[in-house]
C-alpha cells in the first residue's frame, strides 16, 4: 500500500488505537514501544513515522534470520512521491504548534519535518514489500543544500512534498520542496532542499544496495542528470584537494596575518573586525527517550532543529540586530547519538561576506559533540552550517549598522573558514551547472 498524502492533525493520538495486537494478548498495549517514537515530536513527524511504521511492522512476522533483499527492484520517482499538507488556515492549534514571534513558520520544528519526510520517502523507495526479508537501515548521511526563497506564512495552508530523484550503490538523494498556498488557489515555492541518505544492513552494518530509480517525466529525467552531475563534481572535487598543500599554507597565513595585531597590537586592531573565538556560544543537554526516532537513535530532525535555534542566537548576538535565516548550507551526520548521550553543541560565526551591501551575509557553524565524561572523551556527531542576514526593518531602525568581519586566531580556525568556503564555491559551481 502507498502513502502518497498524509493527513495531519493537530492533536495526538494514542499510538496504541487501531494498531494490531502483538502476538502476547495480554499485553497492555498493541504496538510494541520500540515502534513509537518519542512523543516530543511535532504532528507532522508523528504522521510520517507511523506511516513508516507500517513498513516496519511487518518485522513482527519474519523470522528472526530474516534474509536480506535478494533481488533489486526498479521504481520510478513517483513512487516514493509524498505529500504533506499543513491546514494552517483552518487548523488553530495546529498554527500555533508552529508560529514564531514574527508570525512566520518556526524554521526549527520545519527541519524535524523535512528529515521525517526525506527519511520516509527513502524508506518507501527501498522498501521491497516482502515480509520475508528484513529492511534496510536508512541514516541520514548530509542535508547537501537548503534554501529559505521566501518567509513563509503560518496564516496559509503549506504543502511540503518530495521524491527520490537519484540513486547510487548505496546512497540515495531526495529533493523536498516546501509551497505556500495562497487562498487564490495559486501556489509559490517558498524552500528547497535536498537529504542524502545512505543505506545499511540492518543485521551487519555495511553498506547495501539500493532499488533502481528510471525517471519516467522530462522533470524527472533532469532533476535525475543534475543530481548525478553534482555526485560527480564532488567526487573530482575530492581528487583536486590532493597536492595543493603549499597553495593551502599561503591562504591560511594570509588569514592569520591580521590576528597577529589582535595579539600583538591590540590597541591597534580593526575595531570591525572581531576574533572568531569571540563569536561562540554553547549549549549542552542530555538526550531524552521523548527525542528519539523509530529506530531508538536521537532523531535527526531535533538535533537540526538544536543546532538551528543556537546558530540564530549566535548571529543574533553577534550583528545585534534580529536575524533572518537564509540557507541551511551544508549538515554532515557523522555518528548515530543514542538516548542518554551527553550532547554539546559549539557554535560560532565562522565567516561574513559583504558583496551586497543590502544582504550581508553570516555565515554559522554549529558542531555537536558526544560527551562521555566517564571515558574522558568526545566525538564530533554532527556539523552544521547554516547563512544569515540581517531583517530589512531592523537595518531600517538603525543608522550605525554594521556587520564585523571575523578573523581566525588560529590555523585550525583558518582552515575551517577556507574549507567552508570552498564547499560554498562548490556549491554554486553545481547550481551554475
Amino acid at each position: 500500500m502507498e502513502f502518497n498524502t498524509i493527513k495531519i492533525y493537530s492533536t495526538f493520538k494514542s499510538p496504541f488505537e487501531n494498531s494490531p495486537r502483538s502476538d502476547d494478548d495480554n499485553s497492555p498495549f498493541r504496538k510494541p514501544l520500540s515502534l513509537w517514537p518519542g512523543m516530543y515530536h511535532s504532528p507532522v513527524t508523528a504522521a510520517l513515522w507511523e506511516t513508516r511504521t507500517k513498513i516496519f511492522e511487518r518485522l513482527l512476522d519474519s523470522p528472526k534470520e530474516a534474509p536480506p533483499q535478494t533481488e533489486l527492484l526498479t521504481k520510478t520517482p513517483s513512487q516514493s512521491r509524498t505529500t504533506i499538507i499543513y491546514n494552517f488556515s483552518t487548523d488553530y492549534i495546529l498554527r500555533e504548534q508552529y508560529r514564531d514571534p514574527w508570525n512566520e513558520v518556526r524554521i526549527g520544528k520545519l527541519l524535524e519535518d523535512l528529515d521525517a519526510l526525506a527519511s520516509t520517502i527513502s524508506v518507501k523507495h527501498c522498501s521491497d514489500h516482502d515480509s520475508m526479508t528484513r529492511p534496510l537501515l536508512l541514516v541520514t548521511a548530509s542535508v547537501d543544500k537548503m534554501v529559505l526563497k521566501k518567509t513563509i506564512s503560518v496564516d496559509a495552508d503549506l504543502k511540503m512534498a518530495g521524491e527520490v530523484i537519484w540513486v547510487g550503490f548505496s546512497s540515495i538523494d531526495v529533493q523536498l520542496e516546501v509551497t505556500q498556498l495562497a487562498s487564490d488557489g495559486s501556489e509559490t515555492v517558498a524552500l528547497t532542499a535536498n537529504f542524502i541518505f545512505v543505506a545499511r544492513d540492518s543485521k551487519t552494518g555495511k553498506a547495501a544496495a539500493v532499488n533502481h530509480l528510471t525517471p519516467q517525466t522530462e522533470t524527472e529525467t533532469l532533476a535525475y542528470e543534475e543530481a548525478d552531475a553534482r555526485s560527480k563534481l564532488r567526487k573530482l572535487k575530492l581528487a583536486e584537494r590532493q597536492g595543493v598543500e603549499s597553495i593551502e599554507k599561503t591562504r591560511v597565513d594570509t588569514l592569520l596575518a591580521e590576528a597577529c595585531i589582535f595579539s600583538d597590537m591590540p590597541a591597534l586592531a580593526d575595531r570591525d573586525s572581531i576574533l572568531l573565538k569571540d563569536t561562540r556560544l554553547e549549549n549542552s543537554l542530555i538526550c531524552q527517550p521523548q527525542q528519539r526516532n523509530i529506530h531508538g537513535r536521537i532523531f535527526g530532525g531535533f538535533l537540526m532543529h538544536r543546532a538551528f535555534e543556537l546558530a540564530f542566537s549566535t548571529a543574533y548576538t553577534f550583528a545585534g540586530f534580529m536575524p533572518f535565516f537564509l540557507e541551511v548550507d551544508h549538515v554532515d551526520f557523522r555518528r548515530p547519538v543514542d538516548v542518554g548521550n551527553f550532547l554539546r553543541f559549539k557554535s560560532c560565526v565562522l565567516f561574513t561576506e559583504f558583496e551586497h551591501a543590502e544582504q550581508p551575509l553570516i555565515n554559522v557553524e554549529v558542531v555537536a559533540h558526544v560527551t562521555r565524561p566517564e571515558m574522558r572523551s568526545s566525538e564530533v556527531s554532527n556539523t552544521f552550517y547554516f547563512t544569515f542576514t540581517i531583517r530589512p526593518e531592523a537595518k531600517a531602525s538603525s543608522n550605525g549598522f554594521r556587520i564585523r568581519k571575523v578573523v581566525p586566531a588560529t590555523e585550525e580556525e583558518a582552515r575551517r573558514i577556507l574549507e567552508r568556503i570552498d564547499a560554498e564555491s562548490l556549491q554554486s559551481k553545481e547550481t551554475d551547472n
